[in-house]
């Protein structure tokens, strides 16, 4: 059952974390006004925290984050959850190894999900980071959880954090919020730079083999 919004405080440090974490959307340019939502799950409970709906970046705080039960009610919070609560939600609960999620209607992203084109493994930073090509999800409409279902259908058994909704956007995953912040990001660098490599004629895919070795390599070796 949902709760009655009232301001209770509780999982505030996570809260403002999360709330900071909104930065990084508006500093890599991947949200217009108030559109797109990082949540993530409270660890050891069946929580997780997500953005307001149709709250602005601008001075976002941790009362602009509301904690909600797995099935997208209310638990704790002043403000109404994003639109796409249910849509996370269910991401939650079919996906427990999924901890953090971003969504974006990131320019460059979103105009390959408008053609319902995945984006081909053309650069080594796309091996690295996404194991392949950026998949295409279903379409799907706002407001309840064929959202979720459409990304749960498209990412189990992929190796990307990412998939480009069709005619929407990005949704991306990972094992915390950050992660899934890394990845929203990264979806509309390599978006960019492989509509740019088009312009100036086809470009070359990478060989399976290499692929999996560039994947290996990042994930397993690369950095601390």
């Amino acid at each position: 059952m949902t709760a009655t919004l009232t301001e209770r405080g509780t999982h505030r440090a996570q809260r403002d974390s999360v709330a900071r974490l909104h930065g990084e959307l508006t500093r890599n340019g991947l949200v217009t006004w108030t559109s797109g939502n990082v949540s993530e799950r409270v660890p050891g409970e069946d929580l997780f925290v997500i953005k307001g709906s149709g709250v602005p970046y601008d001075g976002l705080s941790w009362e602009g984050i509301t904690v909600c039960d797995l099935d997208g009610g209310v638990v704790d919070g002043v403000r109404r959850p994003s639109s796409d609560t249910d849509a996370h939600a269910y991401v939650y609960r079919h996906m427990p190894e999924v901890h953090g999620q971003v969504h974006t209607h990131s320019p460059y992203a979103t105009a390959w999900a408008a053609r319902a084109e995945e984006i081909p493994c053309v650069l080594t930073a796309m091996a690295d980071e996404f194991g392949g090509a950026i998949p295409v999800g279903p379409f799907a409409l706002i407001g309840d959880d064929s959202i979720g279902r459409g990304v749960v259908a498209t990412l189990r058994g992929s190796r990307s954090p990412a998939v480009l909704m069709r005619n929407h956007g990005v949704f991306t995953v990972g094992a915390s919020a950050r992660d899934a912040v890394k990845a929203a990001v990264m979806t509309e660098d390599v978006a960019r730079t492989v509509h740019l490599s088009r312009q100036l004629g086809e470009p070359l895919p990478i060989s399976p083999g290499h692929v999996d070795a560039l994947y290996a390599r990042y994930q397993n070796v690369y950095g601390q």
